[in-house]
């Protein structure tokens, strides 16, 4: 059997950080992050042969509440639970934020043609679309429109939404969402090395 390949990254944007273990068809990870409030979220994503997701199971904690959200895909359809204990608005309210979306989605059909699930804040998530649809290396200016199953943080809210993703030649690809957009570069497996804005991936000769 072959060993995970482990991976770790520092946010640029706020402190934190996030560790992964992927293997194949899996991957598996936890973000540490400070705001809006301090928070560990855990993760792990099931793919099948062709890089199409086929559950992912994510979960937030703080300081008086945890959050869970289960995605699973089947006939081209999600089926998305989620659960909450305790009380992270308080948590939000408390430190001058916003309340937060209810963990899962109101009405999953929006989902249809979604075939990747993102998690905001992560450096990891971006690899399910690019190594799915072969885009490290691919011919330059060719841009690829897709529809994700987003997970916000830390509500575990899960919104449709949009994303272009456009390879620039080697080892780069351009990520363009609604409000965000930048030059991502990749390392030979498909993983983010410097995602700017975001996080950028640490080594132990760093």
């Amino acid at each position: 059997m072959a060993l995970a390949t482990a991976l770790f990254w520092e946010r640029d944007d706020v402190p934190g950080a996030e560790h992964v273990l992927s293997g194949d068809g899996f991957v598996r990870g936890t973000m540490l992050t400070a705001a809006p409030v301090p928070f560990v979220c855990r993760y792990q994503v099931l793919t099948d042969p062709g890089g199409v997701t086929a559950r992912a199971e994510v979960s937030t904690e703080g300081a008086g509440w945890t959050r869970t959200v289960r995605l699973e895909l089947a006939a081209g359809r999600w089926r998305v639970t989620g659960s909450e204990q305790g009380d992270l608005d308080a948590a939000l309210v408390e430190a001058g934020h916003a309340r937060a979306g209810q963990p899962g989605c109101a009405d999953p059909d929006l989902l249809y043609g979604a075939f990747d699930v993102d998690l905001a804040g992560s450096a990891l998530f971006t690899a399910l679309p690019i190594r799915r649809l072969g885009l490290r290396g691919a011919e330059p200016g060719v841009s690829h429109r897709i529809s994700v199953a987003l997970v916000l943080v830390p509500s575990l809210e899960v919104v449709q939404g949009d994303q272009i993703y456009t390879p620039l030649g080697g080892d780069r690809v351009r990520f363009a969402s609604e409000t965000f957009s930048a030059d991502l570069e990749y390392d030979a497996d498909g993983f983010v090395v410097d995602y700017p804005g975001l996080a950028r991936r640490v080594t132990a000769s760093a």
